[in-house]
């Protein structure tokens, strides 16, 4: 049986009602909840929508809980709908806490990112019972669809805000678990698919890191790897000593940092569930915005009203990199793209991105990329 849940017809070209699409699950599957998830250049998992989801459930979900959700890690590596264990440890230990007995979920592809994966979570409480055969198979219909309707939305923004050659990513999907054993636990068709310098690479790194991970929760590490080409990927390398929806063992993640133009896609409105990251995204605007002329840390927490170490510390904790790693990826992001139209001088492109002067800029380019920019330059021309 087919399901048609709401038309794509529903949306504007740059927002996508959650609520409305809500609206129309539950009339064919009944829940008290309805929670969407995504996967983060941090590691593991985060709630973004609905807008109104209990303070301490986000807080205690984030903080550790999503380490414990089964039923959506399970449907992310699977790609399939699942339920939750009965007397398992999420549902017994956190979600009856808040009147939660039942627990349904499904893959959703790219809630926030393109190439972070996520899910979505439906829950029931004891009175509303466990979820039917039905049930589940319309669930999975609704996966389905908002995964095309966030997809869509993606390719609007996208080309909204101009996407240019210098944005496009080595890989589709950019977050990778796995262990001591260099076993990929997550997305493996695709790591295989990686380029052979950065495979080795992250086995390397999973053994070097797992082998002590017995100590800290949770380690975060932003490594530059270069591939076959001399080219370097931004890595997020995220351990965990405890991880057992995943596996039981240490694990750890490697997420590759969404580029420039996925930033800049990011609405306020897209992390509606949790207050503090919606907060801070005028913030990223403003230093998209403003990074040629280098605002100070004081200037940019300012726009959130927020002090310039609290906005550091949770800026750097909520998205993966730090204020001043953003402002640098703005500034190459820019230089690629100036570098690509050949219409300026090296010495005017340093000016115009924020660098002192031309020498300045070529370390930092060839420190973040791993090449200069004029080698840069011939690496992309002979790719087209």
């Amino acid at each position: 049986m087919s399901h048609s849940p709401v038309s794509t017809r529903s949306f504007g070209a740059e927002s996508l009602s959650y609520r409305q699409f809500v609206d129309g699950l539950v009339k064919e599957i009944p829940c008290a909840e309805v929670i969407l998830l995504t996967t983060l250049p941090r590691g593991g998992l985060q709630i973004i929508q609905p807008q109104k989801v209990v303070e301490n459930f986000l807080k205690a979900y984030v903080r550790q809980w999503h380490a414990q959700d089964e039923t959506s890690w399970k449907a992310i590596l699977t790609g399939k709908v699942a339920k939750g264990r009965p007397g398992g440890k999420y549902v017994e230990q956190f979600l009856s806490v808040y009147g939660f007995s039942h627990v349904a979920g499904c893959p959703v592809h790219d809630p926030l990112f393109p190439g972070y994966t996520g899910a979505l979570q439906l829950l029931r409480t004891p009175e509303q019972g466990a979820f039917t055969t039905e049930e589940m198979e319309k669930l999975a219909a609704f996966g389905a669809k908002l995964s095309d309707l966030l997809g869509e939305l993606h390719a609007t923004r996208t080309v909204i805000q101009n996407a240019s050659p210098v944005d496009a990513l080595p890989t589709d999907v950019r977050e990778f678990v796995l262990n001591e054993a260099g076993e990929v636990l997550l997305n493996k068709p695709e790591f295989d698919r990686l380029d052979e310098n950065i495979r080795h690479q992250m086995v390397r790194e999973a053994d070097r890191r797992l082998q002590h991970a017995s100590g800290e929760p949770f380690t975060s590490t932003r490594l530059q790897l270069p591939d076959t080409r001399g080219d370097n990927w931004t890595v997020n390398v995220v351990t965990f000593a405890h991880y057992p929806a995943i596996a039981p063992v240490p694990i750890a993640f490697f997420c590759l940092l969404p580029s420039a133009s996925d930033w800049s896609t990011l609405r306020a409105t897209d992390l509606a569930a949790d207050p503090e990251m919606s907060r801070l995204v005028p913030a990223m605007k403003f230093m998209q915005q403003e990074y040629h002329r280098g605002p100070t840390l004081t200037e940019i927490s300012k726009t959130v009203q927020l002090s310039p170490f609290h906005f550091h510390r949770r800026f750097t904790e909520l998205f993966g990199l730090t204020p001043k790693h953003f402002l640098l990826e703005s500034q190459i992001h820019d230089a690629k793209t100036d570098l690509l139209s050949g219409e300026k001088e090296l010495a005017k492109i340093a000016g115009d991105c924020g660098f002192a002067h031309q020498s300045h800029f070529t370390s930092r380019f060839k420190q973040t990329t791993g090449l200069t920019p004029t080698r840069w330059r011939r690496m992309m021309q002979s790719k087209s």
